[in-house]
């Protein structure tokens, strides 16, 4: 949790909202391959990744579609059930053990009414989401494949070496054929 509290230290929390957030924050391990939420399930939490390494997924046409990663000190969440609060069409897989502080989409809520200090952290959270999501659309629809992989290996080197292949070629938008031959000449 120290690592959260390092992260929004920058918006100078009061001491009142820092112990009602760790109160509020459960810690959870999950192990390696384990789903954190199903889809067609409500996405009840929103999780701060201390440890580990996580991807969202879909199925489609019985395909897996890896839509993102996550890291060490990311939000974890399936952002359109949580919001929502309804049911999720994505699935939440650790890629390694992980450890994960959860808080509850009510005490959240309960938190932004009474903290509203806090309304400030989840906007921003909010727009860093967005321009990652709007950044993600426009490299696939404008992109070349070569190009997503070497914007890939620029700015997230990390997710060659913790997630497969197959994970990250369907994160490119490409089959693993495509990806390991772009690898082999890059």
């Amino acid at each position: 949790m120290e690592k959260f509290f390092a992260f929004s230290e920058e918006y100078h929390i009061s001491e009142g909202l820092e112990t009602v957030l760790r109160k509020a924050a459960q810690k959870v391990i999950i192990a390696k391959n384990q789903l954190l939420l199903e889809e067609g399930r409500v996405c009840k939490y929103i999780y701060f990744l201390e440890k580990g390494f996580v991807r969202g997924f879909y199925y489609k046409d019985g395909k897996d579609v890896t839509t993102w990663f996550a890291s060490e000190n990311e939000f974890v969440t399936s952002m359109y059930s949580f919001v929502s609060q309804k049911p999720s069409i994505e699935n939440i897989e650790s890629l390694e053990e992980s450890s994960l502080y959860a808080i509850h989409y009510d005490g959240l809520q309960e938190i932004y009414r009474t903290y509203p200090e806090f309304n400030l952290i989840g906007r921003i959270l909010t727009e860093k989401y967005y321009i990652d999501l709007e950044e993600r659309t426009l490299s696939l629809q404008f992109q070349t494949a070569k190009d997503r992989y070497t914007t890939l290996l620029a700015k997230e080197p990390y997710i060659l070496q913790k997630a497969s292949l197959g994970h990250i070629a369907s994160y490119l938008g490409m089959s693993q054929e495509t990806l390991s031959r772009i690898r082999a000449k890059v």
